[in-house]
């Protein structure tokens, strides 16, 4: 067995052993800590393991199916690699947050959800990518439904919502990929395997106008996933309703497989799909609506929960910006704020569910004065904060200054286009974000409570998952080369000039 399969099977694994008695917190803190451990190992040897080259590292594949050829095949280059270590880091701290009160389906669904984001992650057969992302999603519809926050009737009500748009978007991708296949395939064997895909669209692409054709059911598809505007409204509700443990790890981590979707297959498969100016166009309003609608709506709300869910669907316009432009330093930049995020709302998230825990309101006009006895909580809240307003010196400033500047000088030309403009537009987004963020952490930390709350710092144990997060916003800020130096294999299609 390769040392990725096992970090694929490991939380799984763990799960089932939970469902058959194994002792629920020992059993996933522990997968989770040696998962950590092997990826952190992979990081190390990357770069001799890739020898330079442009395709994946320790890979492996198993036939399952002649005809169709379909194989259970992993593999990992730099984004891969970046995103598996986003996803072992957010569930140590997911699972070591899970109270000792809490059923062991806490666990389990955790672990599910991990196991399904590493499975999408590591795979390079294009049916165990998305199969992995279906099992991931069960939990979590299964988790807001029977155990997420509020009246049986609100999170019933979020569970079906979340359920019907998520459906239908993964329906939406599965015809995409199964078009994509089908024209590649070209009447011979049909094969699932990304690396044979793109061998045969690198030899015979498609006609530009098909490609654009695919790439926008593609685009309806990953998209509805990752909350793009207007197929957003399901994922606020979804974050502020869910279990801590599974907003955490689905805001952080499996949001993030649409957008990796976009770059592993969508841009590899249809090197000119983004390129047809109706595409391009959609792209870019969309992504507007997800920076700007999304930023007005954040700042008019009054609870912290729903801040924080609005905000993750904000944020997600800026990446959006970075695969637009198609250019190497915003493609990688887009790659390191998709970590960045992943981190930061994952510590939000996490600090939220304490909050939510101890005073029993998340209602903005009720709380104030928790630094005042809380001064540890308000500095690891401090980080998640500044890091999403992106200050300098955390991860995700690196990531959109590199998208800014990635996408504004795209084309090399003096004259502004749509691409420009759209940059122009999204750079008072940044604002938006500075004017809710700071304004909440001001409500939440600084005066004095209207009700008398009190909250009590965490304990020297349940700092160290939380403690490291921060740290990870803090290094990766401070030095973005530890990643940017994985992705010097990343497959960059540059786009026309908008």
């Amino acid at each position: 067995m390769s040392v990725l399969e096992i970090v694929i099977l490991l939380p799984i694994l763990a799960a089932l052993a939970i469902w058959l008695g194994a002792p629920a917190r020992a059993t996933s803190v522990g997968a989770a800590l040696i998962n950590l451990a092997i990826v952190l190992g992979l990081l190390f040897q990357f770069k001799s393991a890739s020898a330079g080259g442009a395709g994946y590292a320790f890979e492996s594949a198993r036939v399952v199916l002649e005809n169709p050829a379909i194989t259970f095949g992993v593999g990992a280059d730099g984004v891969s690699l970046i995103l598996a270590l986003l996803t072992v880091l957010v569930t140590l701290s997911a699972v070591w947050q899970i109270a000792t009160d809490k059923p062991a389906i806490y666990h389990i669904a955790s672990l599910l959800i991990a196991g399904g984001a590493l499975g999408a992650f590591l795979s390079t057969d294009v049916f165990f990518i998305y199969a992995f992302h279906e099992l991931a999603l069960i939990p979590t519809f299964l988790m807001i439904g029977l155990y997420g926050h509020g009246e049986d009737s609100h999170r019933k009500a979020v569970a079906w919502k979340t359920t019907i748009y998520l459906g239908a978007g993964s329906l939406i991708l599965l015809a995409g990929l199964a078009w994509l296949v089908l024209e590649y395939s070209g009447g011979q064997k049909l094969t699932f395997d990304l690396n044979a895909l793109r061998a045969q669209a690198a030899s015979t692409p498609l006609p530009v106008e098909k490609q654009g054709l695919i790439f926008f059911v593609l685009l309806l598809g990953f998209g509805t996933l990752v909350s793009l505007f207007p197929l957003h409204s399901w994922a606020a509700p979804a974050y502020a309703t869910a279990p801590t443990p599974v907003a955490m790890l689905h805001s952080g981590v499996l949001k993030k497989f649409g957008l990796y979707g976009i770059i592993r297959i969508a841009m590899p498969l249809l090197p000119q799909g983004l390129q047809v100016e109706w595409v391009q166009h959609a792209l870019l309003y969309m992504l507007l609506g997800n920076i700007l609608v999304m930023g007005f709506v954040t700042i008019s709300q009054r609870s912290l929960d729903k801040v924080l869910g609005n905000s993750s669907v904000m944020h997600m316009g800026y990446i959006f910006l970075g695969i637009a432009s198609g250019t190497e330093i915003a493609l990688q930049g887009a790659v390191i704020l998709m970590f960045a995020h992943g981190i930061s709302i994952a510590l939000l998230f996490a600090l939220m569910g304490r909050m939510r825990a101890q005073l029993g309101t998340l209602e903005l006009s009720k709380l104030g004065g928790l630094a005042s006895h809380a001064p540890i909580f308000t500095i690891l809240f401090a980080f998640g904060t500044f890091a999403s307003i992106g200050l300098p010196g955390l991860a995700n400033f690196s990531g959109e200054v590199m998208i800014f500047l990635g996408a504004f000088g795209s084309d090399g030309s003096s004259t502004l286009g749509p691409l420009q403009w759209t940059v122009i537009l999204a750079l008072w987004g940044v604002v938006m974000s500075a004017v809710y963020m700071l304004r909440a952490y001001r409500s939440v930390f600084q005066g004095s409570a209207n009700a008398g709350l009190f909250m009590n710092d965490p304990v020297v144990s349940q700092r160290i998952p939380l403690m490291l997060l921060a740290a990870a916003l803090l290094i990766v800020g401070c030095c973005p080369w530890l990643l940017l130096g994985l992705l010097k294999s990343l497959s960059v299609v540059p786009v026309a000039a908008m």
